[in-house]
């Protein structure tokens, strides 16, 4: 779906009319404003002549619960709206969305590249497990686009990256990405989930592929977990093709929980893309905070790129506090608002200490390694008063 020079869709509708109303019917089942939950398994055809077509002339219509929804597939087209997508497939989860999306690319003898600060469930399955169907992966250090370049073989399938990077934020240059990909002749991947559709669409700036955790922002109530990946109608039909064998679908319910999701999905997100970036200048100039990692402040290393290739800057703020492990476990403990939690971009401000979270099996040496000290933290800003938000941090760091 291409965009005139206003920013709007090909279709004349701003990205919020969109978010509400792009991938439905006008008119639906006993006339509900909202799209039904379609709750079903299989579906039923009224004779042999309805199934000779179905089989025959393809004709377009629903047969099994593994192959499509009703409700899925106004989500799907709703997606693919706000990605400026052609096309778009849903998954029970984000990381069934990645693994599916790459073993539909790759074949045994392939090569793939992937950046060093990609989710570490990704880089596990791609350095991990890969290698088991003949698979193999090339990890380079994010930012290093000589390495990526020199990285690239004859066999290499697709650079897989993120932009911005867990926990660091750090942004992908998606023009020197596509560049280096389009020299080669492969595909580009990236993991958007951090930006959102709102901040950042890679497509329009070349990239192949998009992914996203809809668990996160689109969903944005933290009580749904959904996955996307979205595209050119011919990669999404091959990505399609293996998901209906791995039968990894979201259910119709999630579907409903997704498209509930988007409907605030803008208001949501201009929120907390402003309340983070007046909670990181807050914790920048707090004198127990030693620095903070946020792409909208001028301090961090890709605040030009994040400035150029994104509308806003997200709602996830990290910062390395003054102090040992102990002091860490007092400001978490002293916190009174913002929830202990993995996860993010619900309405509900969430923190994490990944070392103690995500990094809990890994010795202290490796964690520092991959740059998880023992003093940083992710913080993911919900829809509360940022004074509020502002005012448990402080409270907690003065603790």
């Amino acid at each position: 779906m291409g965009k005139d020079r206003t920013g709007r869709a090909a279709s004349g509708k701003g990205f919020s009319t969109r978010a509400i109303h792009a991938g439905e019917d006008r008119s639906r089942y006993a006339d509900s404003i909202t799209t039904p939950i379609v709750q079903t398994s299989t579906y039923v055809f009224k004779d042999s002549r309805e199934v000779e077509a179905y089989t025959k002339r393809h004709k377009e219509r629903f047969e099994y619960g593994r192959y499509g929804n009703p409700t899925e597939l106004v989500a799907q087209r709703r997606l693919a709206a706000l990605e400026g997508a052609e096309d778009g497939v849903l998954f029970a989860s984000g990381m069934s969305a990645i693994v599916t999306t790459i073993l539909a690319l790759v074949k045994s003898g392939d090569h793939l590249v992937i950046t060093d600060d990609a989710y570490k469930k990704t880089l596990e399955f791609c350095s991990q497990y890969l290698q088991r169907f003949g698979v193999r992966c090339s990890v380079v250090p994010f930012g290093d686009y000589r390495a990526l370049d020199r990285a690239v073989g004859p066999r290499t399938r697709f650079i897989f990256s993120e932009s911005p990077t867990n926990p660091y934020l750090n942004i992908s240059d998606l023009r020197r990405l596509k560049d280096i990909a389009r020299r080669h002749g492969v595909l580009t991947v990236i993991d958007s989930t951090f930006a959102t559709p709102l901040n950042q669409r890679p497509l329009e700036w070349g990239v192949d592929l998009v992914v996203h955790s809809c668990t996160k922002y689109l969903g944005g109530h933290n009580d749904l977990l959904a996955g996307a990946v979205l595209g050119r109608k011919a990669l999404i039909g091959e990505i399609r093709a293996l998901h209906k064998a791995f039968g990894g679908v979201i259910d119709p319910h999630g579907c409903y929980l997704l498209l509930r999701g988007l409907k605030t999905f803008a208001l949501r997100v201009e929120r907390q893309n402003a309340t983070a970036l007046r909670v990181a200048r807050f914790l920048e100039g707090h004198p127990r905070v030693r620095k903070v990692y946020y792409p909208g402040l001028e301090s961090h290393p890709h605040h030009a790129i994040a400035r150029e290739q994104m509308k806003g800057f997200g709602g996830v703020v990290s910062f390395d506090i003054r102090g040992d492990i102990r002091a860490a476990k007092r400001f978490m403990d002293s916190l009174r608002l913002c929830y202990l939690a993995p996860s993010l971009g619900g309405v509900e401000t969430l923190i994490t200490h990944p070392a103690t979270v995500t990094y809990y099996n890994e010795t202290r040496k490796e964690r520092y390694a991959l740059g998880i000290t023992d003093s940083l933290f992710r913080l993911a800003v919900g829809v509360e008063d940022v004074e509020d938000i502002v005012g448990d941090l402080d409270q907690a760091l003065r603790r």
